[in-house]
């Protein structure tokens, strides 16, 4: 069985691409894989990293603003757009694939849509509760489409036929209990916040979380507060908590630029603030973790803050978007939260309720019903 997996850009294109990969090896141990994939963004070292290989096509968006440096990009986009097809027809020709996947990200579409219309048996997996354009376009010419969250639906076309299978989550997450994971972090059972902006940190969550640390500690609150500032904040958080003086590491703080452990610290969290990506949000889902999600603003289609709406009506999240965050009423949401455990607890199983617990399975039946296609 041989397996064409196209999507890049983001980690919320690769990773799930690199999990739908997994799935097929598990139920068929010697599938041969393909990656098509950019080669300037994180699939060109990511994939390799994970064994497989990858064929590389040049593909870039096209931008809306018309700013000298996008008029620039944008005529790039074209020329790259110019020899698209080609190179994928080429990458499917030569790897002859029995089922082709995208997973989103600019590179998906000539790609896919080259299988597609080659004959080849495909489908796609869209992310996130707003589709990105690429799905939007390929939904209409593939066999099948997989969703995260059935919200997506209303966004394309009529007659697709579709699986509603959840988001692959490593299964990392589930090896710690909350006990387990505060005793290696050397924290007591109080109150536990946890609080990043992903890799690269986000400015206002770094903003916001400096305010409710010197809150909490100068009321010597009982909260334990882990936080990753990411590389926005190296040059500005440390100072502020020197500041503040708070320290970057004690017995209820642990401050840190990355967050390596991520698996422990979401086990020890009672409490999440984070943005609101396809891959944070099913781990809150799946580790059922009440949360404030603060959306990127600056994301194609607002797509972080449709996902981070199907868990504030569902009562498992509460939603800020960052234009309308404000420190003292952040700090306030917190102080309820911790002042009333029920409603936390509530919160927590309506997020355990949005889990697809039984995701690999579902992604792999879609697989079984694009094998059993004949062109």
């Amino acid at each position: 069985m041989k397996v064409l997996l196209a999507g890049g850009g983001t980690g919320g294109h690769i990773n799930p691409a690199l999990a739908i990969a997994g799935i097929i090896k598990a139920h068929v141990p010697d599938a041969q894989f393909l990656f098509a994939g950019t080669p300037n963004h994180m699939e060109a070292q990511l994939i390799p990293q994970a064994g497989y290989p990858i064929e590389f096509i040049r593909v870039e968006g096209f931008q809306r603003s018309f700013t000298p440096e996008n008029i620039g990009r944008n005529v790039k986009a074209l020329w790259y757009l110019a020899f698209s097809g080609a190179r994928a027809k080429q990458i499917v020709r030569d790897f002859s694939p029995d089922i082709a996947i995208g997973t989103g990200g600019y590179v998906a579409g000539p790609v896919i849509r080259m299988a597609a219309k080659m004959g080849v048996p495909t489908a796609i997996h869209e992310q996130n509760a707003y589709p990105g354009v690429t799905n939007r376009l390929l939904a209409k010419e593939v066999d099948h489409v997989m969703l995260t969250v059935e919200d997506a639906l209303e966004h394309f076309e009529d007659g697709i036929q579709y699986t509603v299978t959840g988001l692959p989550v490593r299964e990392a997450l589930f090896h710690k209990t909350r006990e387990q994971a505060r005793a290696e972090l050397g924290f007591d059972d109080a109150f536990t916040i946890l609080s990043f902006g992903g890799s690269l940190g986000a400015g206002a969550i770094n903003e916001s979380m400096a305010e409710v640390l010197r809150w909490h500690t100068s009321n010597k609150l009982p909260i334990n507060h882990l936080h990753g500032y990411g590389g926005m904040g190296r040059d500005t958080f440390p100072q502020k908590m020197d500041v503040y003086n708070i320290p970057m590491t004690s017995e209820r703080i642990r401050i840190t630029e990355y967050i390596n452990d991520m698996d422990t610290c979401m086990a020890a969290a009672d409490l999440v603030v984070c943005r609101s990506g396809a891959n944070a949000l099913a781990e809150l889902e799946a580790l059922g973790k009440p949360s404030i999600l603060i959306p990127s603003p600056i994301v194609a289609g607002n797509h972080q803050y449709h996902n981070a709406m199907v868990l504030a009506r569902a009562g498992a999240a509460e939603v800020i978007e960052q234009k309308d965050l404000d420190n003292n009423d952040m700090i306030a949401r917190i102080k309820a939260l911790y002042d009333d455990r029920d409603k936390l607890r509530s919160m927590a199983q309506n997020a355990a309720s949005l889990a697809v617990t039984d995701t690999d399975a579902r992604i792999w039946s879609v697989i079984e019903k694009l094998m059993q296609i004949k062109r």
